[in-house]
Parts: C-alpha cells; structure tokens; sequence
C-alpha cells in the first residue's frame, strides 16, 4: 500500500521560513515525479512545485524564487523549503506521486496523495 505522510506545517510570520517534508511508504520512490499543491479555504488547488526522478523542479508563478524542491531518493522523501513567506502562502500544503518521471504541474497527472499539512503565515 502506498502512503505518503508529511510533515513541517507551522504557524510562522510574515518573512519567515519553513521547510515540509514528505516520505513515500510502499512505492520505487527514484523513479517516479514528485510535487506538492497547496488549497486555502474557499479556493481551487494551486500547483506549488514539482520534481522529476532526476532532480530537475519546476514552480509556480507565485513561489518561484522563494520555495525550493528537493528529493532525497536514499530515504523516499521530498521536501519543500518555503521562505521569505507571505500571508497568502496560508494553506494546507499537499505533496503527491505521479505514475510518471517527469515533473507534472496538474493534479490530475498524480496517483498518490498525502493527508496534507497546515501552513499558518501571519502577517
């Protein structure tokens, strides 16, 4: 069975940093991509980043150049270091596993999802 289990959401200020993690139970991690989405109350899902098996990430417009992908195939996990924070970051932060290698930026593209973590930035 595969399972996904993230961690890391806090309540951080404006300007802060967090990083979340997420591990991969049951699945050939190295071989599949990667992302995480993010949901706020009342809105659509919004695609944050994503990671291909080799290691190459791709973003969304709103975090590019603040949030950064990484993948650590020895131990299944994925993490997303978030920084310099902004109140409309708040959401919980979902990461996902694609049936594919390559990064993907729809939802839809992914198989596997996690129980999702709270990401809580005050202004």
């Amino acid at each position: 069975q595969v399972q996904l289990v993230e961690s890391g959401g806090a309540m951080v200020q404006a300007g802060g940093s967090l990083r979340l993690s997420c591990t991969v139970y049951g699945r050939t991690f190295p071989n599949y991509a990667m992302g995480w989405f993010r949901q706020a109350p009342g809105k659509e899902r919004e695609f944050v980043a994503t990671i291909d098996n080799s290691g190459f990430a791709l973003y969304g417009s709103s975090v590019k150049g603040r949030f950064t992908m990484s993948r650590d195939n020895a131990n299944s996990m994925v993490s997303l270091h978030m920084s310099t924070l902004k109140p409309e970051d708040s959401a919980i932060y979902f990461c996902a596993l694609s049936n594919y290698p390559t990064t993907q930026t729809t939802g839809e593209m992914y198989a596997y999802w996690g129980q999702g973590t709270q990401v809580t930035v005050s202004s």
